[in-house]
């Protein structure tokens, strides 16, 4: 295919063979599959910070060290030189992130340095060597999704423990690559001790996952694991290898069972219309 423009100086360099193709397109970046050698990579290509919201930026990187003070008045300001800063910041905030994670044994794809704004990483690929699809485009058997549900648990505990929440998780930022599922989309990635909004970042992921594995297993519905993650941290007990229980909290205010049980009941529903159509396509 024809080379992207944000990809021309790393052909030129040689830190890139050739462009594959154009693996996703979204409103932050472009990724592309591209070859190094003998090794498929991924190569992200981030879009200007004009199609994101100024204010939404700014939530995400309270708390972020800064270089001086210099560009903390920029981003007070709101004015060109601001916005640079936070784009930087939004960059560099995922390949910090990606390597802090890679290194604390969250299943991220594994970084391969930054070139010229482009973040080179690992091609997560499926068990026939093909691009890992997101969990949005998966079916999931009962025992599948309580299995996979378990082990974002315990990502996502990897990630608090080292001070970082990511701040977007949902079934469009995991991959279901050969060996399970895999956090993508960093950028926004929340310092957990100096965001103000950690905690509720930290609730939206977690009933994020609860619902996207909810779909195939309907009891994950009850679970309510974010204030006992959120517990254990604020206490300095939380561990890698912390057991939860995923008992959900009993103030009704929070624990409106009527409605959880709504779900489940549609989840039930959905998953055995889709059961009917798979035999019924089998029979044809």
């Amino acid at each position: 295919m024809k080379i992207p423009n944000g990809l021309q100086a790393l052909v030129e360099d040689g830190r890139i063979d050739a462009v594959v193709r154009q693996l996703k397109s979204g409103k932050e970046a472009s990724v592309y599959v591209v070859r190094c050698g003998d090794e498929l990579r991924c190569a992200k290509v981030y879009k200007d910070a004009e199609h994101r919201g100024f204010h939404k930026l700014a939530a995400y990187q309270e708390g972020r060290k800064r270089r001086g003070s210099r560009d903390a008045r920029a981003l007070a300001k709101r004015g060109r030189h601001g916005r640079r800063v936070q784009e930087t910041e939004w960059r560099s905030a995922e390949v910090e992130a990606l390597y802090r994670l890679a290194h604390a044994g969250v299943r991220v794809p594994a970084p391969h340095g930054v070139h010229d704004g482009v973040l080179l990483m690992e091609l997560v690929v499926d068990v026939h060597g093909r691009p890992a699809p997101r969990l949005n485009e998966v079916e999931m058997r009962p025992e599948q999704a309580r299995q996979w549900h378990a082990f974002m648990m315990s990502q996502v505990i990897r990630m608090l423990c080292v001070g970082l929440i990511h701040g977007d998780l949902s079934e469009y930022n995991v991959l279901l690559g050969a060996d399970g599922p895999v956090i993508i989309d960093l950028p926004q990635a929340v310092d957990a001790a100096g965001n103000n909004n950690a905690f509720h970042m930290l609730e939206r992921d977690v009933n994020n996952m609860r619902g996207a594995f909810g779909r195939g297993a309907p009891d994950l519905l009850l679970s309510d694991y974010a204030h006992e993650i959120w517990q254990l941290y604020e206490s300095s007990e939380l561990k890698p290898e912390s057991l939860l229980t995923g008992r959900i909290r009993s103030e009704p205010a929070r624990a409106d069972l009527a409605a959880v049980l709504d779900q489940i009941e549609a989840a039930q529903r959905e998953a055995e219309a889709r059961q009917r159509g798979r035999e019924g396509a089998e029979g044809t």
